[in-house]
């Protein structure tokens, strides 16, 4: 395990090193506005970028606000009858960058809407280059790819088609940002990577549109492309490795103290120097080139038998000695959880943000509702949820607390 494990970790960096931007595009303190498709409307429901981009940034955090519309594409963006523009859901957020995911509705064109689509990518530029969103600098922007079409079995027949236009309109819109100097976040080879990966579970639901564990891998791969050139070790996932016989130890993220051994098992402290990775939501074995982005703590030596971990007395992973010396996944520490409830933040943040912006009953706005008492209030509803909004984003101004924890390693049933 410890060998595949940074096996792994080459691949994937190599991989995300390789088609991320020369610098980070991403920078503390910025103020991020996320538009484009299915696949950055849903962004807001799973929290996994965005927790990670605040986790990266923490002593100066990034304020994100998604814009995304399902279905959405570079010239077919409709929105009902007086729905606030984008300009001005920009300058109120005050927008440094625009992330913008676009080219899946229109790879559908196929091969013959590749020359309208680098056009109409080039346009898009356009219409946001020299603007001031934030009142006193331009506007960076980002251009994302779509991901790539997996292999569903019927429910995909056309899979290998689907790919060639996806990977042709992924280049065009590379060829644009190269072109203009724009950085370029290509999702359809990390994601095709993955899918093509035999071990782990499925991606998407229907081949385009990302399930849960989806939206977990592919934020990894999104955030290691936005963050390549400023990556820091305390940054990566946690790394555990204790030796049951000699005592030594290393370890990353984290910091092992106060080792001792006796015939039921290990006692040691963690000093928590970053905080960890994300549980993912599924309990299948994941590809090899994900497994370094979990916690895990490696034990070699261990005797025969079944040993229980505990974390402040609180039961995290029981494994099999052999299992131990491979390396067990960690990520339901208290520390873990404290991460699961602040991705819980992210996620209220943006459904209260998503009420005050994209009105759920348009009824209210424009129909025949709008002079009832619901409509009438409609307008105070909207401030309040933009207050909400607002609130919580301050709120994930706080760090996770790092702590120094008692970590036990001993025979199931001591």
């Amino acid at each position: 395990m410890k060998q595949i494990h940074s096996i792994a970790t080459f691949l994937f960096c190599c991989l995300t090193a390789t088609f991320a931007a020369a610098e980070s595009p991403i920078q503390p303190g910025n103020r991020i506005a996320i538009v484009g498709n299915t696949f950055a409307d849903q962004l807001r429901i799973h929290g996994y970028l965005e927790t990670l981009l605040l986790r990266h940034t923490f002593d100066n955090p990034v304020s994100i606000r998604n814009l995304g519309w399902g279905g959405d594409m570079l010239t077919a963006r409709d929105r009902p009858t007086g729905f606030p523009t984008e300009e001005s859901m920009l300058t109120e957020h005050k927008t440094d960058v625009i992330i913008a995911c676009f080219g899946m509705g229109e790879s559908f064109a196929g091969e013959e809407g590749l020359k309208d689509f680098g056009r109409h990518v080039k346009a898009f530029l356009t219409s946001h280059a020299g603007r001031k969103y934030n009142g006193k600098s331009d506007v960076r922007l980002i251009l994302v790819s779509p991901i790539a079409c997996e292999d569903l079995g019927k429910l995909t027949p056309a899979r290998n088609k689907r790919n060639r236009d996806l990977q042709a309109y992924t280049r065009a819109m590379q060829e644009v940002a190269t072109g203009a100097d724009v950085p370029f976040v290509d999702l359809f080879e990390a994601s095709r990577y993955l899918m093509d990966e035999p071990t782990g579970p499925k991606l998407t639901n229907n081949g385009i549109h990302l399930n849960p564990y989806g939206y977990w891998a592919i934020s990894h791969a999104f955030y290691d492309q936005l963050t390549a050139s400023d990556r820091v070790p305390n940054g990566q996932s946690w790394l555990l490795r204790i030796d049951a016989t000699t005592r030594s130890n290393d370890a990353r993220g984290v910091e092992i103290s106060e080792l001792t051994r006796d015939e039921s098992g290990l006692s040691f402290q963690v000093t928590e120097q970053s905080a960890p990775r994300l549980r993912p939501p599924t309990d299948q074995p994941l590809p090899p080139q994900l497994e370094f982005v979990r916690d895990t703590l490696i034990i070699a030596n261990l005797k025969p038998g079944e040993y229980r971990l505990t974390i402040d007395e609180k039961p995290v992973a029981t494994a099999t000695a052999t299992a131990w010396a491979e390396g067990v996944a960690v990520d339901t520490s208290p520390l873990h959880k404290e991460a699961e409830a602040y991705r819980a933040v992210v996620n209220d943040k943006n459904l209260q943000f998503t009420y005050s912006w994209k009105a759920l009953n348009q009824v209210h706005i424009v129909g025949e509702r709008q002079s009832s008492p619901s409509g009438r209030e409609l307008p105070k509803e909207v401030i309040e949820f933009n207050r909400l909004a607002n609130d919580l984003d301050k709120a994930l101004n706080k760090r996770i607390g790092l702590r120094t924890r008692q970590w036990r390693v001993v025979r199931a049933g001591s």
